[in-house]
């Protein structure tokens, strides 16, 4: 019963894309129906989502939306719907890479609510980069503790409501042909209640507010951000959570992304990231690092390996294979830890797995994931490549 729930989701979608976009192309649909394509709301559909991405980008905002059910072995089965949009600020400048921007939200049967707006602003020529995220979530989820030890055993599960608010904003500066620096501000509100386990917490406080500055560089010579066939950044973050700001619990934030992009045959591109986020002084549970979700070791429960510190290294084979279609293959390893001299081999933790790409616009692609770790599976769905 597990393995039918946990491919449900991921074919549901693939028949949907491959029935939208194979009639939305015209290979079964009538001539009449390609003459007068605004008859019927089914015809509206079909060509709705075979243009999608093929729209030029303009200066104006050009949005598309996609929903459905899904299901996720977090947040169980849901309705999502995701506005994605594209736009230039200069479409006449070949070299200056589109601006995007997401806009989400989801609804499961397992209490997960979550809206979440995230995009990349880029002006003219590309002199600066406005990068941004806001997101609001009300889950019911689950919490192991802090440290190896405490996450890796099983007996510790207990399940809790998680009630929060991000917010993060970065203005980058062009400094030279691709480095990028400029000031960063976040804003983080966690509250949670009604606990199984309440002693799982030793005593942390379950309700926290957190306002951070600091800055970021970056080097970064991509094709585009959101589904890069060839290029490299790195990207370095430091953030600090002062007292004088208002901070009953403060600390400091180093978070550095490597990622690299080579294509390798017709088609492949061979991705590759590694990735670190460290905090020291008075972390907050809800804001310690942790490993797990959508983005970071697919496959393992979000939050569930959560320190201090985390690290994970993620190589990805991504491979066009017909029209619209894709799939993906990947092979990963991460750890926790609550200093770097504390890493351990024994305390590795594995991860791989397999997913399905349809482009729903140009450079934005709806996928699906499955991904396996140690002793745990996930199935996920979202919009743009995980890195």
């Amino acid at each position: 019963m597990k393995t039918y729930r946990l491919l449900l989701s991921p074919l549901f979608i693939l028949v949907f894309a491959h029935f939208a976009y194979a009639l939305g192309d015209g290979d079964v649909v009538s001539d009449t129906a390609a003459v007068r394509p605004d008859h019927g709301i089914i015809n509206r559909i079909i060509n709705y989502f075979s243009e999608s991405n093929k729209k030029p980008i303009g200066r104006k905002m050009d949005f598309s939306l996609i929903g459905g059910p899904f299901y996720s072995s977090d947040s169980k089965f849901g309705i999502g719907i995701v506005a994605a949009g594209a736009y230039s600020t200069a479409p006449d400048d070949s070299l200056t890479c589109p601006s995007d921007m997401a806009l989400s939200f989801k609804a499961t049967t397992a209490a997960h609510f979550e809206l979440s707006l995230e995009g990349v602003h880029v002006f003219p020529h590309d002199r600066y980069r406005l990068d941004y995220n806001v997101s609001f979530s009300s889950i019911d989820t689950k919490y192991w503790g802090i440290g190896y030890e405490m996450c890796s055993n099983n007996s510790n599960e207990s399940k809790y409501k998680y009630l929060a608010s991000h917010a993060e904003a970065l203005f980058a500066i062009r400094f030279g042909k691709n480095i990028y620096m400029g000031p960063l501000m976040t804003f983080d509100y966690v509250n949670a209640r009604a606990f199984h386990k309440p002693e799982l917490w030793y005593g942390l406080p379950h309700r926290t507010f957190n306002y951070g500055i600091g800055a970021s560089l970056r080097y970064d010579t991509r094709d585009n951000l959101t589904a890069t066939k060839k290029g490299v950044l790195i990207r370095f973050d430091q953030t600090f959570d002062f007292g004088w700001m208002g901070n009953k619990y403060p600390f400091k934030i180093n978070e550095c992304t490597v990622a690299w992009f080579q294509p390798v045959w017709k088609g492949c591109t061979l991705a590759s990231r590694l990735h670190w986020r460290i905090t020291w002084g008075e972390t907050p549970w809800g804001l310690m690092s942790y490993l797990g979700g959508s983005e970071t070791m697919r496959g393992y429960f979000e939050g569930r390996y959560r320190d201090k510190g985390a690290a994970d290294l993620c190589v990805e084979l991504r491979q066009h294979v017909w029209r619209r279609n894709g799939v993906v293959a990947w092979a990963g390893v991460g750890s926790i830890f609550p200093r770097i001299t504390s890493i351990h081999f024994n305390r590795l933790l594995p991860n791989f797995g397999f997913g399905y790409r349809w482009e729903f616009k140009r450079n934005v692609n709806v996928r699906v994931d499955i991904g396996f770790g140690k002793h745990e599976r996930g199935l996920f769905f979202g919009i743009n490549e995980a890195f």
